[in-house]
């Protein structure tokens, strides 16, 4: 993994190709290649044992030029301001593809939740809050669950934003637990997202979704839930993984079983009827659709001639490099890209911001059908310029959220 590129060196070859193709202006070009603002601030923490850690932290904001920026904030022990902000970048696009009146922003603290007490890691987010405080508002910056984080996380950040405020602000955090004015439907917002770009894929290329050969890569929120609406579906999940390992089972699995168990024992090493298997062999499985739901850079030039999927849906950020698109596109895997594929987090974070916003909340049934209607019409939209510029699913993706975010910048300008 040495010589792979970073993730904002990804960002950006993925960026220059879109802008090639779109003839996109020289002067706009430099405005969105870089983020506006980059934060990075240090996080004393006094830990249980009476130590002091300090621990770092970073807050991106790529654009705001449609709206607020919007991102999730992530804890891991690798985290990288380049990581943030090459997440950040996608986010713009991703918000732009789906039709949302925001800009990308990223987060993140590097540490380890795993060998952290949950006093420790509230400790680590109120102060990381409030070393953000200049740059998030719910007219600024705001954040939202991303890998280690969830709703407890956002009510920390939540309350003390508030108590630094003076008064309850709930608009200031999406993905909130629904007692503070989180959404209903939030949690499983990306898998479901997910799951509507692959029956509109499977659509597209004429595959049946009852008994399709389903492989997940990353078992957390995105890929159980991604999984479970296909197993709901009577697709075949055959192999999952997880930090701990993979298992396969040829016949597939029970998948509500298995997030019980995974529930039950924190990983899903050691569930009944399944084999182990590698990383490595995971990948290579023969199936329809394989689901990266991990972290960046799963599939590279090292590994992509070994893919046996016909379909990869990108429920994680950046799973695949670009020397691995060129692999993939000239083996005919078609990819929906992660800016498309994900989007369903962001797309119910902005109705729960608009919720909060008005004070008035609605029932799980319509923020589905709504989630449902933006999926599936952004996946035609890029679809539609695909075939007609003859391009890769990813290339046109970039090039319809960049043209609508450089549409923006022109009729902004720039000040003063």
């Amino acid at each position: 993994m040495a010589n792979e590129k970073s993730a904002f060196d990804m960002a950006l070859e993925n960026f220059e190709i879109a802008a090639r193709e779109l003839g996109l202006d020289e002067n706009i070009a430099k405005k969105l290649k870089y983020p506006e603002r980059c934060l990075i601030v240090s996080i004393p923490v006094r830990m249980d044992d009476g130590r002091t850690e300090v621990f770092e932290g970073y807050r991106v904001q790529h654009s705001t030029v449609k709206g607020p920026a919007k991102g999730g904030i992530r804890y891991h022990p690798n985290v990288t301001l380049d990581e943030v902000k090459a997440l950040a970048m996608w986010m713009t696009w991703k918000c732009a593809i789906v039709g949302l009146p925001y800009g990308g922003g990223k987060g993140g603290v590097r540490c380890n939740p795993k060998e952290l007490t949950m006093h420790e890691i509230e400790g680590i987010t109120r102060r990381y809050t409030t070393e953000i405080l200049p740059l998030i508002g719910p007219e600024k910056d705001i954040p939202a669950p991303d890998v280690y984080t969830n709703p407890q996380v956002m009510s920390w950040i939540m309350d003390t934003y508030s108590m630094n405020k003076g008064y309850c602000v709930p608009g200031v955090v999406t993905g909130k637990p629904i007692e503070i004015g989180g959404s209903k439907g939030r949690n499983e917002a990306t898998g479901r997202g997910v799951f509507f770009t692959i029956q509109s894929a499977l659509n597209h290329l004429n595959k049946p979704m009852k008994g399709a050969k389903i492989v997940v890569q990353g078992f957390g929120n995105a890929g159980s839930v991604t999984a479970s609406m296909l197993n709901s579906a009577q697709s075949h999940v055959i192999a999952v993984s997880d930090s701990k390992g993979c298992i396969y089972n040829e016949k597939g699995f029970d998948i509500p079983a298995l997030i019980e168990h995974k529930t039950n024992t924190g990983n899903v090493i050691g569930y009944k009827d399944c084999e182990e298997i590698s990383a490595e062999e995971l990948l290579a499985l023969k199936c329809d659709v394989l689901v990266p739901a991990a972290l960046e850079n799963a599939i590279t030039k090292n590994n992509a001639m070994n893919i046996n999927a016909k379909l990869i849906a990108e429920a994680a950020n950046g799973p695949t490099t670009p020397e691995a698109d060129r692999i993939l596109d000239d083996k005919g895997v078609f990819i929906i890209p992660d800016i498309l594929c994900n989007a369903g987090g962001v797309t119910v974070s902005y109705i729960e911001w608009v919720q909060d916003e008005q004070h008035l909340f609605w029932e799980e049934e319509d923020i589905f059908k709504k989630l449902e209607q933006i999926m599936k019409n952004a996946f035609q939209q890029v679809l539609d310029l695909s075939i007609e510029r003859k391009i890769a699913m990813r290339i046109a993706a970039n090039m319809l959220g960049i043209q609508r975010v450089a549409e923006a910048n022109l009729l902004r300008g720039i000040y003063p």
